[in-house]
């Protein structure tokens, strides 16, 4: 599992893991039932505190991507169709929130931008 932190992110740490571990999990790199690192071994491999993991963990675990087995470590949760679909529809509408921000701001018609959306939608 490959997760990249970056310092200069606006968004916290445990939500950098989140979001990468989410997104290896939507996109087939980690399958269900596959074994995380550790808290610990990926603390030592991103070089942050085992309790900033800990907190990601306790998100994904929260959020149903992820199980944890005591004594046994944490496992990609089995596929739920509607968790990804909602994850995914979250994702589609930070997106269309930044479209209608530069509309706004560059005097992009509605009309426009829908007329974008569905030529897009529709390839």
């Amino acid at each position: 599992m490959e997760i990249i932190i970056s310092n200069s992110s606006d968004k916290p740490i445990y939500e950098q893991i989140c979001a990468q571990v989410k997104n290896q999990i939507m996109n087939g790199t980690l399958s269900a039932g596959e074994a995380l690192p550790s808290m610990r071994a990926l603390a030592k491999d991103l070089h942050i505190s085992v309790i900033t993991v800990q907190r990601a963990y306790e998100d994904l675990t929260r959020d149903g991507f992820i199980e944890t087995v005591s004594g046994k470590g944490s496992f990609v949760a089995a596929p739920n169709k509607e968790l990804i679909q909602e994850e995914q529809l979250r994702v589609a509408e930070e997106l269309l929130q930044k479209v209608a921000e530069i509309g706004r701001a560059h005097g992009i018609s509605y009309e426009q931008m829908t007329n974008i959306l569905k030529l897009f939608y529709e390839e």
